[in-house]
């Protein structure tokens, strides 16, 4: 009876523990910046992508005080990805979102209970070879862009590609110019070597927008721990993303994300981890969309292949109590959540 009793304590003991880390949890997200770094949205004509602008307010509902929206890039030309950011700036002006132009705008935003959203490009396909066009992009505030998505342009490799160039000569003029301007360069989807060239001549911070660990699942998309450290000597971070592809879970579980988190935290430090979803809320379109096309998305050509999945917003909280339950000091977990974005942008943008 007396072992039954002192079990039944500690299961007690264990339950109240729980609720004190889920209601820290929550206490530290009501009043953290939480900033996801990547939503693609739906863009007119698109199907690839399940996204609508009224998913917005699920964010907002998770705690998350700002997003990096995707919106043009390798499947676009000049013209059209300025139509796309003409679109976005006019559709988050009527929803009452906050178009990103500083770091300050984050946090003002915050304060008065609205979403940042922080445009961005996915491919420098749309800039035409004119680097005049960084300027005028940025100009319209277009504040971060991939080298490349997946395949080979003009600036470098894809991380799809069998054999990666390297960061060609016009991709180094072209990170030049995206650095005096003041444009975030994201080495996500961009081929190893691309990406290591383009960390080795950095003058400002990058990042792995939304890369997971090829240490934790080995995946085409993921990155090796020297890209992370290359990465981080920038002065930049690794976001983790919450696709089931590169979490090498289909059920996007928080203790999967947890994984990927932890490794780069004691790999890398706490001030180079970030957040960077790309959730889909309706992954099926997208699933069908890169069926057609194996040479940019190399998994489908296993017929088993079950499409993705994704983790959602709300599962932050999650990620919160699990970093309080394994020891990280709130600082860190703020630093994660937002901070580490504020820095690294604060230090690019212009």
């Amino acid at each position: 009876m007396q072992q039954q009793a002192h079990s039944g304590n500690a299961h007690t003991q264990h339950d109240v523990s729980q609720r004190e880390i889920a209601d820290r949890a929550r206490t530290l997200l009501a009043d953290a910046v939480v900033w996801d770094n990547v939503w693609p949205i739906d863009l007119p004509g698109n199907e690839s992508v399940g996204n609508t602008w009224d998913r917005l307010d699920q964010f907002i509902a998770a705690g998350v005080g700002a997003v990096g929206l995707t919106l043009a890039g390798d499947n676009h030309n000049a013209s059209e990805a300025l139509r796309l950011v003409a679109w976005a700036r006019s559709e988050l002006r009527t929803r009452g979102a906050v178009v990103v132009d500083k770091v300050e705008d984050v946090v003002a935003a915050r304060r008065a209970g609205k979403i940042a959203v922080v445009l961005q490009f996915e491919g420098t396909r749309c800039f035409e070879r004119d680097l005049n066009l960084v300027d005028a992009f940025y100009a319209l505030g277009v504040r971060q862009t991939l080298l490349a998505f997946n395949n080979a342009n003009c600036a470098g490799g894809g991380c799809a590609d069998d054999v990666d160039g390297g960061l060609t000569s016009y991709g180094k003029r072209f990170v030049r110019e995206a650095e005096r301007v003041g444009m975030l360069i994201d080495l996500s989807h961009v081929g190893r070597r691309t990406s290591l060239d383009a960390l080795e001549i950095a003058a400002k911070p990058m990042v792995f927008s939304h890369s997971n660990a090829s240490a934790v699942h080995p995946n085409f998309r993921n990155i090796d721990d020297d890209m992370a450290r290359a990465c981080a000597r920038t002065g930049g971070l690794v976001g983790i993303s919450g696709s089931s592809e590169y979490l090498g879970d289909i059920s996007c579980s928080s203790e999967t994300l947890f994984r990927h988190l932890d490794h780069y935290v004691q790999l890398l430090g706490a001030q180079h981890v970030g957040l960077g979803f790309d959730v889909v809320f309706d992954p099926d379109p997208l699933s069908a969309w890169v069926r057609a096309r194996p040479d940019e998305w190399p998994m489908v050509r296993d017929p088993e292949w079950p499409g993705f999945r994704y983790a959602g917003p709300e599962q932050v909280v999650d990620l919160v109590a699990m970093m309080l339950a394994h020891g990280y000091g709130e600082p860190a977990i703020r630093d994660i959540l937002g901070g580490n974005h504020l820095r690294v942008c604060g230090a690019v943008w212009t």
